[in-house]
């Protein structure tokens, strides 16, 4: 029996929506209503320190203006802390995570730190130095890739982009899955949470093909299912660089002040035909 696809646009309130979010949000809608399927919403709004309320309601906003609606209730990350305590606990309980003191100017210093595909390497300085749970210091957990992968055995995942991908989850290195100050990341979050929401379907930035190398992994790890995967290209601006909140000519909010009309504006994406200035990253 075929289950129709259900998709999220997942984005995190950090500034307003630009049009390379209105188009993964697009691609993710169409993909679902294409196959009799639906298109959920979820806030990542886990990093306290750059989430704001007033991005939640222009997300809000923005996507109405687009046309693009959701069916269920929203999932709010940050209201979701317990289950991800829950899954790092069930990590913990088998020995795949370690405290881990190291900042990123340490990391960046160490001799045997390299660059990875996202970032640098942590070079594992804290795997087998035993922080304490009252260490004084900032302190967050990370994966014992290696550890984990080599208990996981191969694994794959099917994706758009490359065909049947087979994981490679030591090139990302020990990754953080949650801090002192912070019951969460991305990796274990996003995990977690598609899981729970359902989705057969991620629809995403081709920037973050490379993670799905980890999230395969903590799928296998936490026994949750996998998604096919479909990393489309990004959106990038006249200088070649792809669309950050922070710029605000080409945010959506700017878009609807300048009168652009929205359904102009997606019939002609879904034709990938972008307004003067915008096209796709062909990287």
């Amino acid at each position: 029996m075929t289950t129709s696809p259900i998709t999220r646009f997942a984005p995190s309130p950090t500034g307003r929506l630009h049009l390379g979010h209105a188009w993964s949000a697009m691609l993710a809608h169409d993909l679902a209503q294409a196959a009799g399927g639906r298109s959920n919403l979820r806030i990542e709004d886990i990093d306290s320190a750059r989430c704001r309320p007033e991005f939640i309601d222009a997300i809000y906003e923005d996507l109405r203006w687009l046309g693009l609606d959701w069916e269920v209730d929203v999932m709010i990350q940050s209201e979701r802390m317990d289950a991800h305590s829950g899954a790092l606990d069930r990590l913990n309980d088998r020995g795949l995570v370690y405290r881990c003191l190291c900042t990123r100017a340490d990391i960046a210093s160490a001799a045997s730190a390299s660059q990875g595909p996202i970032g640098m390497l942590y070079p594992g300085t804290c795997r087998h130095r035993g922080v304490a749970d009252d260490a004084p210091m900032a302190w967050s957990w990370r994966l014992d890739t290696q550890k984990a992968a080599a208990i996981a055995g191969p694994l794959v995942w099917r994706d758009a982009l490359a065909g049947t991908a087979i994981a490679t989850p030591e090139q990302l290195g020990d990754v953080v899955l949650a801090r002192k100050d912070a019951g969460t990341s991305y990796h274990l979050a996003v995990t977690v949470d598609d899981a729970a929401q359902g989705i057969t379907h991620v629809v995403r930035g081709r920037d973050l093909f490379a993670a799905t190398h980890i999230h395969r992994l903590l799928q296998a790890l936490l026994a949750l299912p996998t998604p096919d995967y479909h990393h489309h290209p990004l959106i990038v601006g006249p200088d070649g660089v792809r669309l950050a909140k922070r710029s605000a000519p080409q945010t959506l909010a700017a878009m609807r002040d300048a009168g652009v009309d929205p359904e102009w504006l997606m019939e002609n994406m879904r034709r990938r035909r972008f307004p003067v200035g915008f096209a796709l990253d062909q990287a």
